[in-house]
């Protein structure tokens, strides 16, 4: 049975708009929520119980607002609550995000790879088990970026500060060939030109987005969720904050 209700989307600021871009275009018929919640970015630096609180709550306003799905947005977030999500609302499509570490070793076998993310994402076991499956394949690398994603919030995609805080933290990393580099945050990819410039030509610079849109698909079809439209989608942007500036800014990402 097809159903017109909204796909509900969340992430912790901005960052997950770099995901939404890739479900509009894999699901161009669906209509999305997507809710950020800018008051409380970032939450990568934050206690595990509050990023839970916090992504419960955020799932929460889309599921009053009548979501059929839930697309976790945020690496962190999913983490720290997609299991408990999936217990309480068994039914319902819930879709997490990860870092793109399996393209990255399928495409780099024996190659050495870095996966830029926040600290709470590199640190849960849901990362270290990752690795731990692909590390006899590839030299994986976590490469902790504290703070980067506040560059996105606030706007700022490129420039000297943004190129001295690459420099700071994947400087060290660079010193011997680097095959790809994984974007581990969805605030990320909003900054490759940047990350470009500091890694050079050679790495290929990957994230999940395409991944999560296709897997949101499949999970749509198989449930019969499905919009019957196949164009003409709308979004509407909520944020924890409710600035008129942030709901600008959200449109502007959607946009670049």
């Amino acid at each position: 049975m097809a159903s017109s209700a909204p796909v509900g989307v969340f992430d912790s600021g901005l960052g997950g708009i770099s995901v939404l871009r890739a479900l509009r275009a894999a699901l161009p018929g669906e209509d999305f929520l997507y809710f950020g919640d800018s008051r409380h970015a970032p939450y990568g630096d934050k206690p595990l119980s509050q990023v839970r609180a916090l992504s419960l709550d955020a799932a929460g306003v889309l599921l009053d607002r009548g979501a059929k799905a839930i697309v976790i947005a945020c690496n962190t977030a999913t983490s720290a609550a997609a299991a408990l999500l999936r217990e309480q609302h068994p039914a319902l499509p819930i879709i997490g995000t990860e870092p793109a570490l399996k393209p990255a070793v399928e495409r780099h076998r024996g190659g050495r790879i870095l996966v830029m993310a926040t600290e709470m994402t590199l640190h849960e076991e849901k990362f270290r088990h990752l690795q731990a499956q692909f590390q006899g394949q590839a030299q994986v690398e976590a490469v902790p970026c504290p703070g980067l994603m506040e560059f996105v919030e606030q706007g700022i995609f490129q420039g000297a500060a943004v190129e001295d805080y690459l420099r700071a933290h994947l400087g060290p990393y660079l010193c011997a060939p680097v095959d790809a580099v994984v974007l581990g945050c969805t605030h990320y990819p909003f900054l490759l030109d940047a990350i470009r410039a500091v890694v050079g030509a050679g790495p290929e610079i990957l994230d999940g987005a395409a991944g999560i849109a296709r897997q949101t698909r499949r999970r749509l079809e198989a449930q019969g969720l499905l919009n019957p439209r196949t164009a003409g989608g709308a979004v509407t942007f909520l944020n924890s904050l409710d600035d008129p500036a942030i709901l600008a800014r959200c449109e502007a990402l959607l946009a670049r």
